[in-house]
């Protein structure tokens, strides 16, 4: 079976994306948003998920990292939609869940295509290198939207951000690997409807 690919670009007035996404690589990635631990995080999503990842992003830091951040989840999103094309034959349902040191992530994924995310963080400022976890929420719920996904984001305890952020984002790549991952079983798709 081919790999299932697709390349996005989006060029707005606030910033200027190109992404390259295998859902069925081996885990390279080349990432530049000139948002340092932002790359770190999508570098670590594309390592764990087993995901070829490409991207290339110029936004208006200027201003802060929002538009860059949550453009990125938009054209991710747009990513991962058109290389699953119609879904047939994916497992749907994907569930991670990672710790790094004193943080702890779950990540529960329905490649249902009704997008809704929950987002569940203990009390805290959960942040490292400029990136905070309001940030990452913007990207993660860019990506439930386009991606057309169900997503669960729950972290039951941690102290440190970058630990918080890092389990997170590990969770995501091995939860969509396996919602993503094809299932001979499933024939069309899974779903007593008949469609996604």
């Amino acid at each position: 079976m081919a790999d299932r690919k697709a390349t996005v670009r989006r060029k707005t007035l606030e910033t200027d994306i190109r992404l390259a996404l295998n859902l069925d690589g081996t885990g390279k990635a080349a990432v530049s948003t000139r948002i340092g631990f932002f790359d770190h995080m999508l570098t670590l999503f594309a390592v764990h998920g087993f995901f070829d990842l490409d991207l290339e992003a110029r936004g208006d830091l200027e201003v802060d990292g929002h538009h860059t951040v949550e453009d990125v989840g938009l054209s991710l999103g747009d990513a991962v939609a058109e290389a699953l094309a119609d879904r047939k034959g994916i497992r749907r349902y994907g569930h991670a869940v990672t710790p790094m040191d004193d943080a702890l992530a779950a990540v529960t994924i329905d490649l249902s295509n009704r997008p809704f995310l929950v987002w569940r963080l203990p009390p805290g400022d959960f942040a490292a290198g400029g990136f905070d976890a309001l940030l990452a929420k913007e990207f993660f719920r860019s990506l439930s939207n386009r991606g057309g996904m169900n997503l669960h984001v729950e972290v039951p305890y941690g102290e440190n951000g970058h630990h918080v952020l890092e389990a997170m984002f590990k969770s995501l790549g091995r939860a969509l690997d396996q919602a993503a991952g094809q299932e001979p079983r499933v024939r069309s798709v899974r779903s007593s409807k008949g469609v996604l």
